[in-house]
């Protein structure tokens, strides 16, 4: 769209073509009806301004039929735009797998990313181009919202909870990060950019980051230095502790007799509210881990355990 409209924002990903689509049709239809409204009233002005010779005969009488039609068919194009637009963003907010799945922890005033080898960047996110790249999004510590303008793609960041977005980038550049929710004395300089690289400068990035050990290897090694391995792997165990292989993505019934999918909000909560989500058939003896794990040793954490398939 940039390329022939010289005052409209760079667009650099599928999701923003798909909400430039459905802006432009909106702003098509109220330009539409503006100009034609304007156009009406214009012609009456002149048809009917003082000295005319027109005839006003026939004041009374009256017809709904233009009045109607023209309603009616502007309803129905909005509600068809409505539509459609509640589709965009069902599709935008509905985080599919991914190809590449990145970790995002904002933090009073600056974007950590960790990367699923183990790379970790700050305020800069290296991706490749055509792949589609999932953002698990948390906070440090207040309210953010991180917010790339190029791809049209805004999530507020929550303290207490993990959200998820999604892009496909489209073309290789640097395009910028902002926040977009006012977070403290230094918001205005939360910023950061998303690097989109072709695939093999981006296999280059990966490699030259000196990296040795995985996000999940990381968080291995956190899962056995606060004592969980003595509970969930030891099968000499005299705890009677919960299996974490091939738990992620299935369904947990709770001793409350609800259940609960095991996502990445759901592993969060189990380590630092295990109380509240105590598992049938086991005791609710897991200690709690609030205050004592960062948002960085969390995001490990629930890396190692999605890690644990079948």
């Amino acid at each position: 769209m940039h390329h022939w409209v010289p005052f409209w924002p760079r667009t650099a990903a599928i999701n923003g073509y798909s909400v430039d689509t459905l802006y432009i049709a909106e702003l098509a239809l109220c330009g539409f009806i503006l100009a034609t409204v304007v156009a009406l009233m214009f012609g009456f002005c002149v048809r009917y301004r003082a000295g005319n010779a027109v005839s006003r005969a026939n004041l009374e009488e009256k017809t709904w039929h233009w009045e109607i039609g023209w309603t009616t068919i502007s309803l129905i194009i909005f509600l068809v735009l409505f539509v459609e637009g509640a589709a965009i963003y069902i599709w935008l907010y509905d985080s599919p797998p991914g190809d590449l799945e990145v970790y995002v922890v904002g933090k009073q005033w600056m974007w950590k990313m960790q990367h699923p080898g183990g790379q970790r960047e700050i305020d800069a996110m290296h991706v490749p181009v055509d792949k589609t790249v999932r953002l698990v999004l948390a906070s440090q510590d207040v309210v953010h919202s991180f917010f790339v303008p190029a791809f049209r793609i805004k999530h507020d960041v929550v303290p207490g909870q993990y959200e998820t977005v999604w892009f496909k980038a489209t073309e290789p550049g640097a395009y910028a990060i902002e926040c977009s929710e006012f977070c403290g004395t230094e918001h205005a300089h939360m910023k950061g950019e998303v690097v989109v690289m072709e695939p093999a400068a981006y296999a280059r990035w990966l490699r030259e980051q000196g990296v040795h050990e995985s996000l999940a290897q990381q968080g291995q090694a956190l899962f056995r230095e606060h004592g969980c391995s003595g509970c969930h792997d030891s099968a000499n165990s005299t705890v009677h502790a919960p299996s974490l292989v091939g738990v992620y993505g299935s369904l947990v019934h709770l001793q409350d007799g609800s259940t609960r999918r095991a996502d990445d909000q759901y592993l969060r909560d189990c380590i630092l509210l295990p109380r509240t989500l105590t598992v049938a058939g086991y005791p609710p003896i897991m200690p709690n881990f609030s205050g004592q794990l960062g948002e960085d040793d969390l995001v490990k954490l629930v890396a190692y355990i999605k890690s644990l398939t079948r």
